[in-house]
């Protein structure tokens, strides 16, 4: 991988659930489920069922919104840090690299160093992304599973139940996402 390559999310996919990857998310390992309710029971479902679980849908989209901007928010200065302070330093020390006494071979090699250190900060902040994203993936299916569970055992309100799931399942996302910023701002030496 070149320094000015970012990886892509690997997107899983699962029963009644689409995918949609936000794409002005900050990071593109930043993928989030979008909740969405199958055809199963839509032929049973009555019109005011359908429209509850319309306006849940979108409030989900809403909250789903709120972990991409505050993604956005968090970590932006680090971001910044690789983008532009890591790849600076790579074309400086690559320039440093071109001698006319060096062998090709020699320049290749020092061009393949000066590289390490932003491939290194790159992967590290694709990897804890991707880490950020299982974890609330795993969350939201979970919320996914009860309310298919209460759907089958034909509770009342299982719609509202999932809201509040997912609601639970984002805030604690949210809630990790200055805690992640400063891990990785720690990890680059980046001040507040």
């Amino acid at each position: 991988m070149g320094p000015a390559q970012m990886g892509r999310a690997q997107i899983i996919k699962a029963p009644c659930l689409t995918t949609k990857t936000l794409n002005h998310l900050l990071h593109p390992a930043i993928s989030v489920y979008l909740l969405c309710f199958g055809e199963f029971g839509r032929k049973k479902m009555n019109h005011i069922a359908a429209m509850e679980e319309q306006v849940v849908s979108e409030r989900m989209r809403q909250k789903l919104n709120e972990v991409n901007m505050a993604a956005q928010s968090h970590l932006g200065p680090i971001q910044d840090h690789v983008n532009f302070s890591l790849q600076q330093a790579y074309f400086k020390c690559a320039y440093e690299c071109f001698d006319r006494r060096r062998r090709q071979e020699e320049i290749s090699n020092c061009v393949e160093n000066c590289s390490v250190p932003v491939v290194k900060a790159q992967q590290h902040v694709e990897n804890e992304m991707a880490k950020f994203q299982e974890r609330l993936n795993r969350s939201l299916m979970v919320c996914q599973d009860k309310f298919e569970a209460a759907r089958l055992q034909q509770k009342t309100g299982s719609v509202y139940d999932l809201e509040s799931c997912v609601d639970a399942s984002i805030q604690e996302s949210l809630n990790t996402l200055p805690h992640l910023a400063n891990k990785l701002k720690a990890s680059f030496n980046i001040s507040n």
